[in-house]
């Protein structure tokens, strides 16, 4: 079963969009080990993560908020740098680390293997990746207000306005529908 949404088209955001609805109802999708196992699972990061404790949560967590403190604030203003300094260490530190391992077997099927380390790995390069490239002049927050999810716009015409239409757009075509025909008048 897949319970969690990979639409942001970067590694790091995904994982910035464990922690929903920042402005207002927080909901924390990675709330034990096994939740954070699954997500690496599904966003394919390892095949098979091993065991994982509070610990390891922590150290994602952790490694989740500083890449949401430097993505909603890149580049600093001069009188933000000291409080972004911490955050810029964080993700820093992690990408220093280890990246998971690929190898092919025989009949061309991709292996993924690795720990922790391997996983704040990968994620912190991808958040400097995307904060030194070119694809973060795309990035944008979802037009849901009660939303604060992060996406690339790699459409065409740079126009994508929500995060998603399964979550975010389909639901505010319909309240703009239900508005629009409250507004007509009755025949």
């Amino acid at each position: 079963m897949d319970d969690f949404v990979f639409v942001s088209g970067r590694l790091c955001l995904d994982l910035v969009g464990t922690q929903l609805w920042r402005r207002s109802r927080r909901t924390e999708l990675l709330r034990f080990p096994d939740d954070l196992r699954r997500w690496i699972t599904q966003a394919e990061v390892l095949d098979a993560p091993g065991p994982l404790d509070e610990r390891d949560l922590s150290r994602v967590c952790r490694l989740r908020e500083a890449v949401y403190t430097l993505v909603r604030a890149w580049p600093p203003a001069p009188q933000d740098r000291q409080a972004l300094r911490d955050a810029l260490a964080e993700v820093n530190e992690a990408a220093r680390l280890p990246l998971p391992r690929h190898q092919l077997d025989e009949s061309g099927c991709l292996a993924r293997t690795g720990g922790i380390d391997e996983v704040l790995g990968a994620i912190a390069r991808d958040a400097v990746d995307l904060l030194g490239g070119a694809d973060f002049a795309r990035m944008k927050e979802c037009a849901n207000p009660e939303c604060t999810r992060l996406f690339i716009d790699l459409s065409r015409s740079a126009a994508r306005r929500w995060c998603g239409m399964a979550e975010c757009g389909n639901r505010q075509k319909v309240a703009n529908y239900r508005m629009r025909q409250r507004r007509q008048p009755a025949p």
